[in-house]
């Protein structure tokens, strides 16, 4: 059981906090949602069915604590605080003629949520998967180099 803790958190930290596992996913959210708020990010029309700026946001951000040893469950949150952090941005900030409680309430949808965390799932997974591949690439290359 210890592994399948190991799959989903990462290996226990000896070290001072903060945690990145625990830092980094709020840090993309605040990222994206000020990146979409000033104009860096922008969404031409349209349809969004994923944010791309906010995905790639997310996905960096769990390749990079995936090579730092952290869990799935690290990496799914990273992009899903991505995507929600352009959800926030578009409900809260996209929507000015509706009055707050009803943007309230389409960002906290349990369907447009549910959608999320699929996309978070997916996206989250393949990051976690490069970076945990790119971490064992480059121990790979520190060993060779030593011999």
């Amino acid at each position: 059981m210890g592994s399948l803790r190991a799959l989903l958190l990462g290996p226990p930290r000896d070290r001072p906090r903060p945690d990145p596992r625990i830092a980094v996913p709020p840090a993309c959210f605040a990222l994206v949602f000020a990146a979409y708020a000033v104009g860096a990010f922008a969404i031409d029309g349209g349809v969004v069915f994923l944010a791309g700026h906010a995905a790639v946001v997310g996905v960096l951000g769990a390749a990079g604590l995936a090579v730092r040893r952290g869990g799935l469950i690290a990496a799914w949150a990273t992009v899903y605080a991505a995507l929600l952090g352009y959800s926030a941005n578009h409900y809260l900030l996209g929507l000015p003629g509706r009055p707050l409680a009803e943007r309230l309430v389409a960002l906290f949808g349990l369907d447009g949520l549910v959608y999320l965390g699929v996309q978070a799932l997916a996206l989250g997974t393949l990051a976690w998967v490069f970076g945990t591949l790119a971490a064992r690439g480059k121990e790979w290359i520190r060993e060779r180099a030593a011999i």
